[in-house]
């Protein structure tokens, strides 16, 4: 069962997500918030897996929220939703730790799977913002020493790490190598222990400041 706490200072917000929860065997809403100080709160009493939390919010925003409860409670999980996708906005929510950033506009399927994807230790990032991501990490074009940590993945791994540096997603890369989807996700994980690398985002960054990949 994944115990997910809502953060929005919008009630009918908060009543939507928690209704769309409610149809989900593996899901289960166990607290609520309406701003950053009281999420912190609700996260110190009934820890759960997977906060769910806007990133505007009033007093507390979900930046700032977000890096208490990585300071604090590590093992509990952020997924930011919300409407803006401002590079400012995306880059204070990755400097903050969230395992992921989803818009709102996004599908409820595509929310449900975020939420699974994030409580399984993995990271997410919406298609959408996964150029203003790259744009932050590739940087000024040059080629930079190979990190030694490359040599042990497999070429396979290597090869699917490198895609994920370019903004591929998962069903892309599974295309571009003649892969299953599962397979991919398989190299992935296995890059990401190997190296360290929580999620999808520091996996972005890794290509480019390894070596792996040089910016065009």
């Amino acid at each position: 069962m994944i115990r997910v706490v809502l953060a929005d200072d919008e009630a009918i917000v908060r009543a939507g997500l928690r209704m769309l929860l409610s149809d989900e065997a593996d899901m289960e809403v166990v607290g609520e918030a309406a701003d950053g100080h009281e999420v912190v709160r609700v996260v110190e009493r009934v820890r759960p897996d997977v906060v769910l939390m806007d990133a505007r919010m009033p007093g507390l925003d979900g930046i700032g929220a977000a890096r208490l409860i990585g300071e604090r409670f590590p093992t509990v999980r952020v997924l930011v939703l919300t409407t803006f996708d401002e590079e400012v906005l995306v880059d204070g929510a990755l400097r903050a730790g969230v395992a992921g950033f989803l818009l709102k506009v996004s599908p409820p399927e595509q929310l449900l799977d975020a939420l699974r994807e994030v409580a399984a230790g993995r990271g997410l990032l919406d298609p959408a913002v996964v150029p203003r991501v790259i744009t932050r990490y590739a940087g000024t074009p040059q080629v930079r020493p190979r990190d030694p940590a490359l040599d042990a993945l497999t070429p396979r791994e290597a090869e699917v790490l490198a895609l994920v540096g370019r903004g591929l997603s998962n069903p892309e890369i599974a295309a571009a190598l003649h892969l299953g989807e599962t397979t991919v996700k398989t190299h992935l994980g296995r890059a990401l222990d190997k190296l360290g690398l929580r999620d999808r985002a520091r996996a972005i960054a890794y290509a480019y400041s390894s070596g792996l990949i040089t910016p065009e």
